[in-house]
């Protein structure tokens, strides 16, 4: 049973959530604030965290990047806040998805399993082939998910996992960017070619020596990306 966190200071959506959840066998805890919704986060271990940004006690994105430094759960933000800004705010601080208010329920639950299934998705099949893939920047541990610079260990979040694993993995290919919309969040995203800009940047940033001219996580303007190992 996948175990949702919700972090939502208004009573009655939690609870048409928490209903809504519970009918398709998500199990469910809610927090009020972010004091407590980081407090169960690192007690209860949740699969997928829903997180308002607009918190009585901190912002949301500030939740955010605390969770991120410990933790990859997928983090699916549910919010009024609905300029360019704010959304690339929280995906730049971590978040994998972003829900604005009001919003539809078969909407988010679609993108509740589209997360869960990310955070459960196995290594692709090159995995099975060569566990490690070595650049002189970074390598790559497709078995135990792992990548490092150096001694240090990169922290990814599943969204950013799973294109980095789906380019590495077809070494100098062309990946399109409507492959990795569908393959990373599904169908309904086939137009969000915004996504595929902001978490490129922050894998670039993660492990490229020089970000704004990248060696091996490249831009083919208008089509896709590519590894270029």
């Amino acid at each position: 049973m996948t175990r949702v966190l919700v972090v939502e200071d208004d009573p009655q959506l939690v609870r048409a959530l928490k209903i809504n959840l519970q009918a398709r066998t998500f199990e469910v805890e809610e927090a009020p604030d972010g004091s407590s919704a980081l407090r169960l986060a690192a007690a209860r271990k949740p699969d997928v965290i829903v997180l308002d940004l607009g918190l009585p006690d901190m912002d949301g994105v500030d939740v955010i990047k605390n969770v991120r430094g410990w933790s990859r759960v997928p983090i699916l933000v549910l919010s009024a806040r609905h300029t360019s800004e704010d959304k690339i705010r929280a995906l730049d601080a971590g978040a994998d998805d972003y829900v604005t208010k009001p919003f539809s329920m078969d909407e988010l639950l679609a993108r509740l399993r589209a997360a869960a299934r990310r955070q459960e998705a196995p290594a692709a099949s090159l995995a099975d082939e060569v566990a490690v893939v070595t650049t002189d920047e970074f390598s790559v541990d497709l078995v135990a998910r792992k990548v490092r610079r150096g001694e240090r260990t990169v922290r990814l979040t599943p969204t950013e996992w799973h294109l980095l694993e789906i380019l590495i993995t077809h070494p100098g290919r062309l990946i399109t960017q409507a492959r990795l919309l569908l393959e990373v969040w599904g169908p309904t995203y086939a137009a969000n070619t915004n996504y595929l800009r902001v978490y490129m940047a922050q894998l670039r940033r993660k492990l490229e020596a020089d970000p704004s001219h990248p060696r091996y996580l490249i831009t083919e303007p208008g089509m896709g990306y590519r590894f270029e190992p």
